[in-house]
């Protein structure tokens, strides 16, 4: 029988006195010895909704290095979905934390009631959630199915999270509920953590292609991305969310790439989604070899068979990661959206276009012309801001 839900009231004031308990501890710590904070290596997957974040987390979700789950601060945002997520910003980093030390009591206060592993959001797209000594249906070594595992790992404690968590030496969270980086200095200061940051993004024409298909499925997020106070936002014709989310790619970026802090050195790798879709294989070494970790023959075949299905996959596999040609998908809001649309985007997220290397088109016909690269190099000299202005005068 399901416990009763806590008010949002209750658990707020719980999580602030977590916080404070959280912030005297760390504050009391000796920081450990190089050596000693290497024992485990944490990677945060840094995005936002439909940027190919679900494909870059079962990247590392199938590697038999790696504890993955996806998007556990889901939890956050459903227990108190009348917040904001600036709001929201302190309780989703202290829960992000406390997984990253395979703390799993941190979720009493957002699933009192848990007691089997499916009571986590996602739990199946975790291969170490499928195996020993979660469950028996995967080896560490093999390639896991979400399907198979619901049917055969169900059921399982809760409590064997904690300890699978604890025994492998990469632990990866993806996340899509962080706008600002400042918010995780903490996280990168902490002598408990060694944390990487991959900053997944993706062409923002290609992102209101797909939040299009998946609207109902985003309209909670969209309203506490808009803070309307639990109000849900199926609709959004002024294109609010797509711009909210390119303002806080920028910031995030700006923040890393600009004069960072000195304990951002080395922590912080920024990937487009496209430059995966066009070399799979290259931008999967380089971001294993970030992270510390090999890429094995089997994960080898399986990112290819992966990346050079046939298509860009059904609607119905939307929040699913299958076997789908990666540039047919990349390039679908090219044939999907009208230009109008695609204009106004351009307008709003001008700036992240410039940011991140994506070219603007002017016309149907340069949206068509499939010959036309948009996908531009980056450089340090191209890291500012460009107002919607700027755009405007160029077309």
């Amino acid at each position: 029988m399901r416990l009763p839900r806590f008010s949002s009231a209750v658990v707020l004031s719980l999580l602030i006195a977590q916080t404070c308990i959280l912030v005297f501890l760390v504050s009391r710590q000796t920081p450990r010895s190089p050596a000693g904070s290497r024992e485990h290596v944490h990677v945060l997957v840094l995005s936002s909704w439909r940027s190919g974040s679900s494909f870059v987390g079962q990247l590392f979700s199938q590697h038999p290095d790696v504890f993955y789950l996806m998007e556990p601060a889901w939890h956050v945002w459903d227990a108190l979905s009348q917040g904001s997520a600036p709001a929201l910003h302190m309780a989703v980093r202290d829960l992000v934390r406390s997984v990253f030390l395979c703390d799993m009591d941190v979720f009493d206060a957002y699933l009192p009631w848990r007691r089997n592993i499916s009571d986590l959001f996602q739990w199946a797209v975790s291969r170490a959630l499928c195996s020993p000594p979660v469950c028996n249906a995967f080896a560490r070594g093999h390639i896991s199915s979400e399907e198979v595992c619901k049917s055969l790992c169900a059921t399982r404690p809760f409590g064997l999270a904690q300890e699978a968590c604890s025994s492998y030496s990469h632990i990866v969270l993806k996340e899509v509920r962080f706008f600002n980086l400042q918010v995780l200095y903490p996280l990168l200061s902490d002598p408990l953590l060694n944390l990487r940051i991959v900053h997944l993004v993706r062409d923002p024409r290609a992102v209101l292609r797909s939040r299009e298909q998946t609207a109902k499925a985003l309209a909670r997020d969209s309203g506490i991305v808009l803070g309307t106070n639990g109000t849900w936002v199926e609709a959004d014709p002024g294109l609010r969310v797509v711009s909210e989310v390119c303002r806080s790619h920028v910031r995030i970026a700006e923040a890393a790439l600009h004069k960072p802090p000195p304990f951002l050195q080395d922590r912080y790798r920024l990937v487009r989604y496209e430059d995966l879709a066009r070399d799979p294989l290259t931008q999967i070494r380089e971001l294993y070899a970030f992270t510390g970790l090999g890429l094995t023959p089997q994960l080898q075949t399986w990112i290819h068979n992966i990346t050079h299905g046939s298509g860009p996959g059904a609607r119905r596999e939307a929040f699913k990661t299958s076997s789908r040609d990666a540039l047919v998908v990349s390039q679908a809001w090219r044939h999907a959206l009208p230009f109008a649309k695609i204009r106004r985007v351009q307008e709003l997220c001008a700036g992240a276009l410039q940011l991140l290397g994506y070219r603007p088109v002017y016309s149907e016909l340069e949206q068509r012309d499939l010959s036309l690269d948009l996908l531009l190099p980056r450089g340090m000299d191209s890291f500012k801001w460009a107002s919607s202005t700027d755009a405007q005068s160029k077309s």
